[in-house]
């Protein structure tokens, strides 16, 4: 068995995803045009179950995920996939991050991860 299905985000198709059957699971290659700048979560829903599949990463040109599920925790009925962007709290100070400048928080880095504010690069500081 092998179905194609399309990829929503919001009302816009932005990709598709192929899913095969193998044994008692479901194999999703989902390939997608996303714009960069957000992580997005590929979630699927069948009857009345939802199950996340997992972060898009980027693949050739674009954004995909590679995954596998068991059929039994869809169940059966109807695919329809759909893209979410993943906000995550921001938690402690967000710290812009400058090329020409040094950069004061250094000894704070071990907690610390990168994120994109209005385009800028910048580094939120526990």
């Amino acid at each position: 068995m092998e179905n194609w299905f399309a990829v929503h985000c919001g009302n816009t198709a932005v990709g598709k995803v192929r899913v095969t059957q193998q044994g008692l699971y479901y194999c999703f290659s989902c390939r997608c045009r996303v714009a960069g700048d957000a992580v997005y979560r590929l979630t699927v829903c069948c009857a009345d179950k939802r199950e996340n599949l997992g972060i898009l990463v980027p693949v050739g040109g674009g954004f995909g995920i590679d995954t596998k599920l068991p059929a039994k925790r869809l169940g059966a009925g109807e695919m329809t996939f759909f893209l979410t962007p993943k906000h995550d709290a921001v938690e402690g100070q967000i710290v812009p991050v400058y090329p020409e400048e040094p950069f004061a928080y250094i000894s704070r880095l071990k907690d610390a991860y990168l994120i994109k504010r209005n385009g800028k690069q910048c580094i939120a500081v526990k």
